[in-house]
C-alpha cells in the first residue's frame, strides 16, 4: 500500500473511510476492523486483507480460549467464500508484521 496510502497519517476511522471511499465493493469482517493491515491490489485488486493473528488475539479477548477462537475463525471467517471481494486472511510464517 505504500505509495498509494499513507497508513501512519490515517487512524482506524481514517482507514476505514479510506476503503469504503476508495474500494466500496470491498466485504469487511465483522468486529475485525483493528486487524486490518491492507488492501490487494492487482488482478484481485480491492480485497481487505486481515491479520490472522491479531483476529485470534480479539476472539481471545472476548473470552475464548486460543483453541476456541481458531476453531471460531476457521467455521465461521476463513473458509468463507461470500463472492469476488471476500477478505484474505494472512498468517505470518515468521510470525511477525
Amino acid at each position: 500500500m505504500g505509495r498509494f496510502f499513507d497508513a501512519e497519517k490515517y487512524d482506524q476511522r481514517g482507514i476505514m473511510e479510506y476503503l469504503k471511499s476508495s474500494f466500496p465493493d470491498s466485504l469487511l469482517a465483522d468486529g475485525f476492523d483493528s486487524c486490518i493491515i491492507g488492501i490487494t491490489q492487482g488482478t484481485d485488486s480491492g480485497r481487505v486483507a486481515y491479520n490472522v493473528d491479531k483476529m485470534i488475539e480479539v476472539c481471545m479477548e472476548d473470552g475464548m480460549t486460543y483453541e476456541d477462537a481458531v476453531e471460531y475463525l476457521e467455521y465461521n471467517t476463513l473458509n468463507a467464500y461470500v463472492g469476488q471481494y471476500t477478505p484474505v486472511y494472512i498468517e505470518y510464517f515468521l510470525g511477525e508484521e
